[in-house]
């Protein structure tokens, strides 16, 4: 696998650096490396978020994503997105949730632009909000196909409480669906 850059953001309190984490986490597991880089502002419930994501299989020499490096992008939050959509490569697949994101003409231009609701998924579909950082992991593994699915699932329900283990494997799944459903 080749070197891959991704880019989660949303408010605080959603669930994003949770999403990196995993990430990270799970390819060090597959024995390369993993960095997950997190910049938030001083309102941490409420402000922009935004996750740099790097898997690579050589060594990663600088945690921050480089403007226009980001291969793949997802956000939960209109002004996360608006701030931090410049670093993504032209061209690139950027994952809305489309109840809370509103890209512009041009965006849908430069970048593969993919509706996703992500918080309805996890609220209605799921039964509980707290997994939309699942949802949004699912889809985007599905999308970057970043890490083999069942290590990346084993190293997300080691992140979480064994109480809430089976929510959380039902939001991977409901987020694979979406993702697969989007690709059509």
């Amino acid at each position: 696998m080749s070197k891959i850059v991704m880019r989660f953001t949303g408010v605080g309190g959603q669930g994003v650096l949770l999403a990196g984490e995993i990430f990270a986490a799970a390819k060090i597991k597959a024995g390369g490396y993993g960095v997950k880089t997190a910049t938030y502002t001083s309102q941490v419930r409420g402000g922009p978020t935004v996750v740099d994501i790097q898997l690579d299989d050589k060594e990663i020499w600088y945690p921050y994503a480089i403007d226009g490096q980001v291969d793949f992008m997802l956000s939960v939050a209109d002004k996360s997105y608006q701030l931090f959509k410049q670093g993504v490569r032209e061209g690139a697949t950027i994952v809305v949730e489309p109840n809370l994101v509103s890209p512009t003409d041009e965006d849908r231009k430069k970048w593969n632009i993919v509706e996703i609701p992500i918080i309805t998924i996890a609220k209605e579909e799921v039964g509980n909000v707290i997994t939309q950082s699942v949802v949004a992991l699912a889809i985007a593994n599905t999308f970057t196909k970043a890490l083999d699915e069942d290590l990346l699932i084993e190293t997300m329900l080691s992140k979480v409480p064994a109480k809430v283990h089976d929510v959380n494997k039902k939001a991977y799944e409901l987020g694979k669906v979406y993702a697969l459903e989007a690709m059509k």
